[in-house]
């Protein structure tokens, strides 16, 4: 090699080394400007002048975004803090903002503390001296204790991340110039008409009954809203047209025009009809006073009955029990004039199957012994409970017996009463019907201790019992247990009364003057049932009476008298 070339390349190495020095410290001031501009602009632009960045504190501490440490090596950010999934998303807005000259940035702790503290991004800068030349760095380790569990959260265009939520779930978005932005949720349809048995709406908020109307209106804010409009029968016999004839369509709507409020309302609404089956002791029960309880009483006498076919007879002979669920008098919504406003309004009335409460489905659990219960207070019956009957001794045990006229009569009542009385009780006949004066027909009913009947409405009577009665329930001929059943032998043990049923024989039926033996009405009843509901009452209920074989019965009085002395 020349004696030149050892100099000449020991310079050309010199020269490289202190190229590649210089694009070192060039690339670390880029990497270091470009961090501040991201991530603190203001630091740039306002700190000098002594500004600082306007910062309003969150009003939840969901407003708080919550995540791991993060940090770069070699030339490296300051720690931004803890992030989340929407981190990067945060990231790529600074940068958005950082180059449309955006400086509103909030600090937020991400600590869960009911009042989120607010916190401003200091920074100290270290002098990094290369070859005469001095960049500005934040210091990784200050930083680090700085922002420790702190995220700068960018402005949302013009909206800052201030917003509130109220109380209907509304978002209310403060703009930077002091006005408001609302975004309303999306809410549920006014109706709920997925139970089989019945059709029920409920609304919160602006919701105006007009009276003498068919109009339930609830009242949208906002006049670009789709219009929702219903058609209820408020009764809860869902798909028997036969009863909905007797029941007035209502249109449950919403909208933004409605007349005028001329009476405001506390207490919430519910809305339902009197007529279909009303009348007939059953169907007042099952299809009205039950039903009632349910939607009722989780307001505990703070709701407003208002109630279209309004049937006076029937508010007044049930008026004490509707005294228990409501404190205010109903309103007759036919003929009422007053737009009556309300902040809560259901349409129509819960319920499960025939004189039934699910405590599954029910509010608050409730079941038929808590009904029965509220039944018994209403009419300020004497006896909770039947408990082993102590005084038996000084008392004959007394025996209601349901009578009929028109159907499923007793044609031998004085032979089935001579029986009983020789059993050793104190016999009482009651009429089925329990007519106007239904306080009266409670006391009675309460004070027996056993109540028998034959399938039909009078049997409904039985929740004036005492817990621990015996209910007997005498089924017709026809194939009618299971109908028994459902209608009266469930709801008595759900009742917490003893349950006993006896099927009448082919001889102890009126059916046998009517049809020879050899009749499918003997021979295959239950082809009946598949005829149809009309068919199967007509030949089995309407045109049926019974005359009881008082020497086999005598085993079914003896064994409710069991029940008594268990």
């Amino acid at each position: 090699m020349p004696m030149g070339s050892k100099p000449r390349s020991v310079r050309n190495a010199n020269q490289s080394r202190r190229f590649r020095f210089v694009l070192l410290i060039v690339g670390c001031l880029v990497v270091t400007m470009t961090f501040l501009v991201v991530s603190k602009p203001q630091a740039l632009f306002l700190s000098n002048i002594g500004l600082g960045p306007s910062l309003l504190p969150p009003q939840s501490d969901h407003d708080a975004v919550n995540g791991d440490d993060h940090g770069i090596q070699g030339s490296r950010k300051a720690p931004l803090g803890k992030e989340d999934a929407q981190s990067s998303q945060v990231l790529e807005s600074n940068k958005e903002k950082a180059e449309g000259g955006e400086k509103n940035v909030i600090v937020v702790d991400s600590t869960p503390n009911e009042e989120t503290n607010i916190h401003k991004l200091t920074e100290t800068k270290t002098e990094i001296e290369q070859n005469g030349m001095s960049v500005t760095a934040d210091d990784p380790s200050r930083n680090q204790e700085e922002t420790h569990d702190r995220l700068a959260l960018p402005t949302i265009s013009n909206y800052t991340i201030n917003d509130r939520t109220q109380g209907d779930g509304t978002v209310v978005l403060e703009h930077s110039d002091g006005g408001e932005q609302i975004q309303t949720p999306e809410r549920k349809p006014l109706c709920d008409d997925s139970d089989r048995r019945t059709d029920v709406c409920e609304m919160h908020g602006d919701v105006r009954i007009p009276g003498n109307s068919s109009s339930i209106i609830f009242v949208e804010a906002s006049k670009t809203e789709q219009k929702e409009l219903w058609q209820i029968h408020p009764y809860p016999r869902k798909g028997d047209e036969a009863c909905f004839k007797g029941v007035r369509e209502l249109a449950v709507e919403a909208g933004s025009e409605a007349p005028p409020c001329t009476i405001n309302h506390d207490a919430p609404a519910i809305v339902f009809s009197t007529g279909g089956y009303a009348g007939n002791l059953f169907h007042d029960f099952s299809d009205l006073l039950v039903p009632l309880f349910l939607t009722a009483r989780p307001f505990d006498g703070e709701v407003q009955f208002v109630v279209t076919d309004f049937k006076n007879w029937w508010i007044t002979k049930y008026l004490p029990v509707l005294q228990k669920l409501s404190k205010y008098p109903a309103i007759d919504f036919d003929k009422d004039k007053e737009v009556h406003c309300f902040k809560q309004v259901k349409v129509g009335l819960r319920a499960h199957n025939d004189f039934h409460i699910d405590p599954a489905r029910a509010p608050n659990g409730y079941t038929m012994l808590d009904f029965t219960k509220l039944t018994r207070s209403a009419f300020s019956l004497a006896r909770e409970t039947l408990v082993n009957i102590e005084d038996l001794s000084v008392r004959k045990p007394k025996l209601l017996i349901i009578a009929r006229k028109q159907s499923r009569a007793f044609t031998n009542i004085n032979e089935i009463v001579e029986m009983a009385d020789g059993l050793g009780y104190e016999v009482v006949v009651q009429e089925a019907d329990a007519g106007s004066d239904i306080a009266r027909v409670a006391g009675i009913v309460n004070s027996c201790d056993v109540m028998m009947g034959v399938h039909g409405s009078g049997l409904t009577q039985m929740v004036f019992l005492p817990l621990n009665a015996t209910i007997i329930q005498i089924v017709p001929w026809g194939g009618l247990e299971g109908k028994a059943m459902m209608d009266y032998g469930n709801p008595a043990k759900e009742m917490g009364l003893h349950y006993v049923q006896y099927s009448i024989a082919i001889d102890e039926s009126s059916l046998t003057e009517q049809y020879p033996r050899d009749h499918p009405v003997f021979t295959d009843p239950m082809s009946f049932h598949s005829r149809g509901f009309q068919v199967l009452r007509s030949t089995f209920m309407d045109n049926q009476n019974v005359k009881l074989d008082v020497n086999k019965f005598k085993d079914v009085l003896w064994k409710a008298l069991e029940h008594l002395i268990q």
